[in-house]
């Protein structure tokens, strides 16, 4: 069988059976992987042609218009296929790892949001913006997104109490310095694309804060000097937190500018009011050309992809990621 990868024009040959992602790496094709399990997406590619089987749903595509996103690390060939990998001048691979960490310190930032950090007992690596699994017991497992970077001293969470919530019970009650968290990781696309050179759009609700924090702080660690709109969307003022944080990333770029914006209340110094898709949509009338960087609830997420794309954006310049709340 013959499998053509685009936009590498790259012709192989395959036998049939074969795992994509395995075919892709043998032949030194560079793609995006990390867990190789199908849960962090990252090993997305799009078929444009042609037949794979992924994870138990074939895809057969006879229309050249149609395109569909596979998994190639769940992927198997079984016909004469064409995909196309991309972004393949920003691919990353961060290999998933498993390794034990220990809690340094569990601070509370507002009166629902502690920051967690902690110390891993082995080296590993992300892009800024991706996410770990936590495991703080065998049966409470939680998805929470890094706030820092790839060798940073500590690795920083910003988790959201939900009341009932048992994870939340767990890091807002229990969990004290010196505790162990087994962490595994790194996942998820979100990740900054440091090869942009157009603006940047980054939305967080709540502790969406997190991942955004560590794209722009990725983004001045790769010296980017993008032109950077941060619109930070909160419930109440005293939702706010990290304004020193993100005021001190302004200091540090000349294009940056944070726009904070509370949800309930009347509109105070130093913020809006409404919700922060709104203040968007009222600032901009068009992102062709931007890259939209999204983290949060996902009715906020839902609704600032559907508005980045009603504005130009490119759908696969919109990375997101959305926060479930659901037994935490």
């Amino acid at each position: 069988m013959e499998l053509l990868v685009q936009p590498h024009g790259r012709m192989l040959q395959v036998s049939a059976g074969a795992n994509l992602l395995n075919v892709l790496r043998e032949h030194e094709v560079p793609v995006s992987y990390s867990c190789m399990a199908g849960r962090c997406g990252t090993c997305r590619c799009r078929v444009l042609d042609g037949e794979v089987h992924e994870a138990g749903r074939e895809i057969k595509l006879t229309n050249p218009l149609e395109s569909a996103y596979v998994l190639a690390c769940r992927s198997t060939m079984i016909g004469d296929c064409t995909i196309e990998i991309p972004e393949p001048d920003e691919v990353v691979v961060h290999p998933a790892r498993v390794f034990k960490a220990r809690v340094a310190n569990v601070e509370r930032l507002t009166q629902d949001v502690v920051r967690l950090r902690l110390k891993a007992n082995r080296a590993w690596s992300h892009s800024p913006g991706q996410y770990a699994m936590l495991q703080f017991a065998p049966d409470l497992i939680r998805p929470y997104s890094m706030a820092g970077l790839c060798g940073d001293e500590l690795i920083e969470f910003h988790i959201r109490l939900v009341p009932g919530g048992r994870a939340s019970e767990h890091v807002g009650g229990s969990l004290k310095a010196g505790d162990e968290v087994r962490v595994s990781g790194p996942m998820g696309t979100a990740y900054l694309r440091t090869r942009h050179e157009g603006p940047m759009l980054c939305v967080a609700g709540g502790t969406g804060l997190a991942p955004v924090l560590s794209v722009v702080r990725g983004a001045l660690q790769a010296g980017m000097r993008n032109p950077i709109h941060l619109y930070f969307g909160v419930r109440t003022r005293a939702d706010a937190y990290g304004l020193a944080w993100l005021d001190e990333l302004a200091d540090r770029h000349d294009g940056l500018r944070v726009h904070l914006v509370v949800a309930a209340g009347s509109a105070d110094a130093g913020h809006r009011s409404g919700l922060v898709t709104h203040a968007v949509a009222a600032d901009w009338s068009g992102l062709g050309g931007w890259r939209v960087y999204l983290c949060g609830a996902p009715p906020m997420v839902e609704a600032g992809t559907f508005l980045a794309r009603r504005l130009g954006a490119d759908p696969e310049h919109i990375h997101a990621d959305a926060f479930y709340t659901a037994g935490t």
